[in-house]
């Protein structure tokens, strides 16, 4: 079995209008929710969706992240986002993002997230053994394996 910290899962997205500013580049904010989106896919790439999760009673809150801006993205660009798990705890779990102009290949911003589980009262809280052996690579989630 590999080590689940070799994993790289890779979204592809095209840089919308509403995603840029009046200069005509991406606005800054929107990086972050490419790496959500990064994140998201990751994880249901594994077998398991936040929804999913949500439902078990488990949310997962960012609790720190970082942003490093070494080129810009504008309308229409493809867009790629390379996303790693780079930790996993029984309560969180940490990510790095390196988002990429798809054709030219040329590093746009590299980010980490860390998020943190949380309860229906918004406590931390364990992750569920299913998702902790489903992001280590243990497990898959059948129940998830339908259409998106």
């Amino acid at each position: 079995m590999s080590d689940p910290l070799d994993r790289e899962h890779r979204s592809d997205l095209r840089v919308r209008y509403a995603e840029t500013d009046q200069m005509g580049v991406v606005y800054h904010a929107n990086y972050l929710v490419w790496c959500e989106i990064g994140r998201t896919d990751y994880i249901r790439a594994l077998g398991r969706s936040y929804a999913e999760m949500e439902a078990d009673g488990i949310t997962l809150a960012v609790s720190e992240a970082t942003m490093r801006f070494v080129g810009s993205a504008r309308y229409d660009d493809p867009i790629a986002v390379y996303t790693r798990l780079t930790e996993l705890r029984s309560r969180a779990m940490a990510f790095s993002y390196r988002i990429e102009h798809a054709s030219a290949g040329r590093t746009l911003v590299t980010a980490s997230t860390t998020l943190v589980a949380l309860d229906r009262t918004g406590r931390p809280a364990r992750l569920p053994d299913v998702v902790l052996r489903i992001l280590r690579g243990e497990a898959r989630d059948t129940a998830s394996d339908g259409p998106a």
